[in-house]
């Protein structure tokens, strides 16, 4: 399976590089050459670069992809729909997704809402040093637990009865309260049951700073 890693460009003091494909978003691109890593793929507009660092980045990409600011999908999206057009079948996982604006940060939790990127929510994690961020799609789906994070949270995107089963506080028709985020749930030995009957919902995988 190919592995893909996506740098955008917000806080990337958390990163790994067992990937077989690096993409630079936007100032991400930059990033990466500075730190003397494959760029494979350049996407964005490139607005937060000078016009020095963007001629580097343009002779040192692979494969350029630019936009134009004024456009409908963010530079991340238009990364992961670039990769998923020639790898449709990657495992990406993106850094620097959080820490930067925090309407880029909610744009970016829920990618998914992007119909041309929803038939692969499946595929893409979202992770930093606390947190790895993944999607359920509408139906049932069932979570394994992940070594050194200790919680678990569900945010449902539509409003729906959504069921928890196996964790360590379970969500059924009998207990069912509604919340935008069912934070600090656990593993309790077991894969967690998810069952969406709309929509799709954000799992986090969490863990306290150490």
């Amino acid at each position: 399976m190919t592995k893909i890693g996506v740098f955008a460009g917000g806080d990337l003091s958390y990163y790994h590089t067992d990937v077989d494909w690096m993409v630079g978003v936007d100032r991400g691109a930059l990033w990466l050459l500075e730190k003397g890593l494959p760029l494979d793929y350049a996407v964005g507009d490139f607005d937060s670069v000078t016009q020095k660092e963007f001629d580097w980045i343009q002779q040192k990409a692979v494969k350029l992809v630019t936009a134009c600011p004024e456009k409908d999908d963010t530079d991340l999206e238009l990364a992961l729909l670039t990769v998923l057009k020639e790898h449709p079948k990657a495992d990406i996982v993106i850094f620097g997704a959080f820490g930067g604006r925090l309407d880029h940060g909610l744009a970016n939790v829920f990618l998914p809402s992007n119909t041309q990127l929803a038939p692969y929510m499946q595929q893409i994690q979202l992770q930093d040093q606390q947190n790895l961020l993944c999607y359920c799609p509408q139906g049932s789906s069932r979570l394994e637990e992940k070594s050194g994070y200790h919680y678990l949270a569900f945010l449902p995107v539509q409003d729906c009865q959504l069921t928890i089963k196996g964790a360590k506080y379970e969500l059924n028709e009998e207990n069912f309260f509604f919340k935008k985020v069912y934070a600090s749930n656990e593993f309790d030995g077991q894969p967690v049951e998810v069952f969406c009957p709309l929509g799709y919902v954000v799992v986090i995988y969490s863990r306290d700073r150490s």
